[in-house]
């Protein structure tokens, strides 16, 4: 009989009629059989029975999406709007940022034997000024310092900071 302890993954497939199969169990699993496999820390995959391509990201998107559409929702329109803004050059640094908070969360968590939606509602809306705003410095110095190399090199016309062009002729020169 195979090993399926805690630390072996699990492996669920999804069909292509949509439906996901615990190959432990040997069971049909929905979304929230999912969230209870996070939750209960089991390590898992998702991958397409057909092809074979690791689907688990996907998956675990639609499990915060259902978790959203009910009850009081951890992510505002304005947090999400946030993010989307972060995809690009700036993602790394937000997933970053987000992966340490949540393992801070998680770390009070399990040190306060405090596990509850509330606990961490509350704590990402104290963070979400916190982020903006270290975004923002963030976003505005990356900003100046490509402008500013960008007018260094006068690679788009511009002078550099500090340069003598378009100041008044007669003076000390």
């Amino acid at each position: 009989m195979p090993d399926h302890s805690r630390n072996s993954i699990r492996l669920i497939k999804k069909y292509p009629n949509r439906r996901l199969y615990d190959t432990h169990t040997s069971t049909h699993v929905t979304l929230a059989d999912i969230r209870q496999l996070v939750i209960d820390e089991i390590p898992f995959q998702v991958v397409d029975a057909k092809s074979g391509e690791d689907l688990t990201r996907s998956i675990l998107l639609q499990v915060i999406q259902e978790a959203e559409s009910g009850g009081e929702p951890i992510f505002s329109s304005d947090m999400l709007k946030g993010i989307i803004r972060f995809y690009g050059p700036f993602q790394g640094m937000l997933g970053s940022y987000l992966d340490k908070s949540i393992q801070t969360v998680i770390d009070i968590q399990t040190q306060s034997g405090v596990q509850s939606s509330q606990a961490w509602s509350e704590f990402m809306h104290k963070q979400v000024p916190v982020m903006q705003d270290l975004m923002r410095q963030y976003v505005e110095q990356s900003k100046n310092l490509y402008l500013g190399t960008q007018n260094l090199f006068g690679l788009f016309g511009g002078r550099a900071p500090g340069s003598n062009e378009g100041r008044k002729k007669g003076g000390d020169e």
